[in-house]
């Protein structure tokens, strides 16, 4: 029996292929340059995840505790 091919991805930063196998060293990204760059956005903030802004719990005034 024939092993498969490997899988390939696409770089999230430049796009170029990069094989799935363990001596794919910087995967998902094609090299350092590509997986620094990627984290130095991070670090600044150029990626955001986004979430709804929630309400806080006040509005019900605090119940006594038991026994007081």
């Amino acid at each position: 029996m024939s092993e498969p091919d490997a899988r390939s991805v696409n770089c999230p930063r430049c796009g170029a292929q990069v094989p799935w196998v363990p001596e794919s060293r910087y995967r998902p990204f094609c090299s350092e340059r590509c997986r620094m760059i990627d984290l130095g956005a991070w670090a600044t903030e150029q990626y955001r995840v986004t979430a709804e802004e929630q309400e806080p719990d006040d509005a019900e005034p605090a119940k006594p505790a038991a026994g007081q």
